[in-house]
């Protein structure tokens, strides 16, 4: 991706549009059309409608921009396109001309971009007075939603900004980005990163906690986007640090965006690099791995990830099977358009329910949240973590045991 600030000029996404051969290719990877099998839901699709809006041939109308909404951005159709287009660039240069969608919930949304803002309303809202208060709201709505994703338990200490002493050189100094959502509800992910980080030799920055901008130019703010990458490089430039890692796969196409020519990863690739000095107690438990699309087809270390789970000797693992892959939390997708999510979720969880797991992996926390609201209502039971976690919990020289 370019880097910001992004300009929604039509040429650029004409342009873009051009790239693509029309050959079709996409169509069976992409959730929404599986859902849909309608051609305007497809990336095919809405790359027609992209064009046709840049070069002033279609109005934006409400059923128009609904197609190009719809979409979840999860990038599978870039992993199998011939021509290599750029379809996240295009979709984020159009959703910027276009603007916000009257469906978005900027209010809460802003909400969630603020880790204290959203620690308070963890203690202001326990589960029974969440109970009451989500019966009270419009089914379906965007804030019964959010209250229907937060975790029955409270969030974990949430690590503060600071510089480890280590022996390590600088070279192997790395900035760790807690991001938004993820510093409040993957706080205990966020600490098992630093200590894996830290078995394999490295030394770990932890960077202040702030929204990264996803959530924003997922949904065309692009002022506020741009204003979460300028912080983004401040706190980056402030670090010191050599490479610059998320446990949050969602966040990382918005941090490369925001730091070209920097080394920016989710700590499994770091981490697979120097496998040998990590050393894992057995565990004889059947786990699933639900691969995020975005650590599929953003990060593209699955396989690393793999390979490190791999390593807890007894473990029976398997990966949930598809495609489509998407769990449909998407960023702001889940609460803009509930009823889709949650079509894509459940068909996800009866391919978690078939393998029969006694526990559930998945690295993104906007998929978790949105996962776990789903076992609840269907009654599963599974425990759900970051691989991360698990990875932690074996790890010998922490001396824990998993639960």
């Amino acid at each position: 991706m370019n880097n910001m600030p992004l300009e929604n000029t039509p040429a650029r996404i004409a342009t873009l549009a051009d790239q693509c051969v029309q050959c079709g290719l996409c169509l069976p990877a992409c959730p929404t059309y599986a859902l849909d099998a309608s051609e305007a839901e497809s990336p095919r699709g809405r790359i027609a409608l992209a064009a046709a809006l840049a070069r002033g041939q279609v109005s934006p109308t409400p059923a128009l921009r609904e197609h190009l909404d719809h979409c979840l951005g999860c990038m599978a159709c870039e992993r199998v396109c011939p021509a290599k287009v750029d379809y996240g660039e295009l979709l984020t240069a159009t959703r910027a001309l276009l603007g916000p969608s009257p469906r978005r919930p900027g209010r809460l949304i802003s909400l969630l971009r603020h880790p204290r803002a959203l620690r308070l309303l963890h203690r202001l809202l326990p589960p029974r007075a969440r109970d009451w208060l989500r019966h009270l709201l419009p089914e379906r709505s965007a804030a019964r939603t959010a209250l229907d994703l937060l975790p029955t338990s409270s969030p974990a200490a949430v690590m503060t900004s600071s510089r480890e002493p280590s022996s390590a050189s600088d070279a192997d100094t790395i900035g760790l980005f807690p991001g938004c959502v993820a510093s409040v509800e993957d706080a205990e992910a966020q600490q098992a990163a630093r200590e894996l980080l830290r078995a394999a030799g490295y030394r770990v920055f932890v960077l202040p906690a702030f929204c990264c901008g996803a959530l924003d130019l997922h949904g065309g703010e692009v002022a506020a986007a741009e204003r979460a990458a300028i912080a983004v490089r401040e706190a980056w430039q402030a670090s010191g640090a050599r490479h610059l890692v998320t446990i949050t796969p969602g966040c990382l196409g918005t941090l490369r965006r925001a730091l070209p020519g920097v080394a920016v990863d989710d700590p499994f690739s770091l981490l697979a690099l120097r496998a040998d000095r990590l050393h894992f107690r057995p565990l004889s438990q059947s786990v699933a791995i639900h691969m995020p699309c975005t650590q599929v087809n953003v990060a593209r270390n699955d396989e690393a990830l793999m390979q490190l789970l791999r390593r807890i000797p007894d473990l029976d693992l398997a990966r949930v099977g598809g495609p489509p892959y998407c769990c449909g939390a998407a960023g702001s997708h889940v609460l803009e358009f509930p009823e889709r999510a949650d079509i894509l979720r459940d068909a996800l969880l009866d391919r978690v329910s078939a393998l029969a797991p006694e526990r559930l992996l998945s690295s993104n926390i906007g998929c978790r949240l949105h996962l776990a609201a789903g076992m609840r209502v269907r009654g599963d039971h599974w425990p759900l973590q970051h691989p991360l976690t698990l990875l932690a919990r074996q790890l010998e020289s922490t001396g824990k045991n998993t639960p």
